[in-house]
């Protein structure tokens, strides 16, 4: 299958690198489809990046090793930044990885966020002029209070775009995965419709 989701397209781009972002008790869920797919289906580069580069844990306790830290300066050559829920987002402690979410932005790169990671874009204030979702517009709030943008909530189960910026609730992994990719990607329409189309019939009644 995944042959024959390349094959679908008459030329590859240049590999491009997504940075994904895991803290603590990071959703074991949450980033596989996107990680795998990208790698697999579009030739791209995933890298790891923790806090300060330090091991970090997964809910089912696997570890991930960070390749590099949250700072700019390690992460030139990303086109893609993406933050993995884990409920330490929730913390008045969590990292604050603003600093590189806006450059990556500023240079036309993707920005995601899915569940928790949601709160890191808010608090960043990516989500002050565009359309977003999360885990329901109350949870949002309680974490981030007042955050810029609140009234441009979208109360919807799936991942939500606007100009480079995607978000989604724990709950939709695959649309998220999708959005990010199609944001990374907008000359693969083939191929994401195949993806989108792959990833439904699960869901499917027999």
């Amino acid at each position: 299958m995944a042959a024959d989701l390349a094959s679908l397209e008459d030329n590859m781009e240049t590999s491009k690198t997504i940075g994904l972002i895991f803290i603590d008790k990071f959703a074991d869920w949450e980033f596989g489809l996107l990680a795998a797919s990208a790698v697999e289906w579009f030739d791209a580069r995933a890298v790891a990046l923790t806090p300060k580069g330090q091991p970090v844990r997964s809910i089912a306790g696997f570890q991930v090793s960070g390749e590099r830290g949250l700072t700019p300066e390690e992460n030139e050559d990303l086109n893609a930044v993406v933050l993995v829920g884990s409920e330490d987002w929730m913390s008045k402690s969590a990292p604050n990885p603003a600093p590189l979410l806006q450059t990556v932005l500023e240079r036309r790169g993707v920005i995601g966020g899915i569940c928790g990671g949601t709160l890191g874009l808010a608090r960043a204030g990516l989500f002050s002029d565009r359309n977003h979702t999360s885990n329901g517009r109350n949870w949002i709030s309680d974490y981030a209070p007042d955050y810029p943008g609140s009234e441009r909530y979208q109360d919807v189960p799936h991942a939500v775009a606007d100009r480079g910026v995607i978000s989604a609730p724990g709950s939709a992994p695959g649309t998220f995965a999708i959005a990010v990719l199609e944001a990374l990607y907008p000359e693969r329409s083939r191929t994401i419709a195949e993806m989108r189309s792959l990833f439904a019939r699960e869901y499917r009644q027999t």
